[in-house]
Formats: structure tokens, C-alpha cells, sequence
């Protein structure tokens, strides 16, 4: 008997709404006996090619954002502090996932978990290289041999070519993403519908 397709999770580390979509869609795979893939891209590459920006950058929009962000994370007992400088750069954090990730997907998850809440539960700056080499290190990596990964062509061109094929191939335009046997629902708020989908098999 064949397993279950996984559940693939696109995301970028600066995105509230793809935090909070990682504390909602674990749950729901574990019900339905899926695993969650996950796959960082950079949402602003996506943007672009939408000419969109991000949410908080549109007056009323970003003003009803914010709100909804800690709504929706008090709904779900998740811990959110809006960061006081967003959004921040994520290439490191997104080429070290996919660094670790080579060698073992839990531990680059747990990475991911950790990098997630460094940002938007304790306001620390995920851009900085040495701050997410210290996450790692709390996961087990060794520290120095992330900074070195970070920085090397070959992840840098592995992280560029995902992207475009997350961005441009596969048609990803924001976070979260989730695609579950090939049925795509974008945004934390259709986790809900997602559970729905997989329990009554789609409609």
C-alpha cells in the first residue's frame, strides 16, 4: 500500500502569516497521516513578479494586518510579537534550511521551528548570519561548517535555482503555500479548509 503524498509547505521567515501557518499545519498532516515537506522560498521574488508588496506596507491593509496577526495567534494559543523591524532579509536562515536539509529534513525542520520563533516570539534579527548560526548550533549543527555553507556557491546557486523553480515553475505567489495531491491552498486562515479537503476527499 502506497503512503500518503506529503503535505508541501511553502514559506518564507519573514512572513506572520506563514509562522502562524506552521504551528497550524503540523497538527492537521498528523490527523490525516502526512508528513509536511517544507520548502523556503523568498517571497519578495514572488512579489515582484505580482507587483504586490508586502502586507504592512499598504496603509489600511497593513493597519488590519497587524491586528489579525495577533488575533489570529491568540486563537490558537501561539506565541506572536510583532517584530519592530519588518520585514527582514532571510537568505541565511533559507540557504541554512536547505544546507541542513541535505543531510537530515527533521533537523532542518527544527531549525526552521526555531529560526520561525526567534523572529516572531522573541524579536531577534534573522537577518544576521551569527544569530541564525547560533540556531543552528542549538539544533546540533556544527556552527562554523553553517557560516561556511551559507556563503558557498553551491548553496547559493541551489537556493537561486529553487526559488525560481518554487516561484516560476511551480507558481507559488505568496506564504504560506500549501499544496496537498496536487490541490493548492495559500494562506494560514485555509489550513481549516485544508482539513476539510483531505477529510471529505476534495468536493
Amino acid at each position: 500500500m502506497d503512503l500518503p503524498t506529503p503535505i508541501d509547505f511553502y514559506f518564507d521567515f519573514s512572513s506572520p502569516y506563514a509562522y502562524l501557518g506552521s504551528h497550524l499545519i503540523g497538527p492537521v498532516a498528523k490527523k490525516h497521516g502526512r508528513d509536511v515537506q517544507w520548502h523556503p522560498f523568498m517571497l519578495g521574488v514572488a512579489m515582484k513578479g505580482e507587483k504586490t508588496f508586502p502586507l504592512t506596507q499598504y496603509p489600511k491593509k497593513g493597519e488590519y494586518s497587524r491586528i489579525d496577526f495577533d488575533r489570529t495567534a491568540r486563537r490558537h494559543n501561539i506565541p506572536f510579537n510583532m517584530p519592530t523591524d519588518f520585514p527582514k532579509a532571510t537568505l541565511a536562515a533559507s540557504r541554512g534550511y536547505l544546507w541542513i536539509a541535505q543531510d537530515d529534513e527533521a533537523v532542518a525542520v527544527a531549525f526552521a521551528q526555531k529560526v520561525f520563533a526567534a523572529y516572531f516570539a522573541e524579536n531577534h534579527d534573522i537577518s544576521d548570519p551569527e544569530i541564525v548560526a547560533d540556531i543552528a548550533s542549538d539544533c546540533g549543527v556544527d556552527r562554523s561548517a553553517f557560516l561556511e555553507a551559507i556563503q558557498s556557491p553551491a548553496i547559493k546557486d541551489a537556493f537561486k535555482n529553487s526559488v525560481e523553480e518554487i516561484v516560476s515553475g511551480k507558481k507559488v505567489f505568496g506564504a504560506p503555500y500549501f499544496v496537498v495531491d496536487g490541490e493548492a491552498f495559500w494562506g494560514a486562515d485555509r489550513v481549516g479548509q485544508l482539513d476539510d479537503w483531505l477529510a471529505e476527499g476534495g468536493w
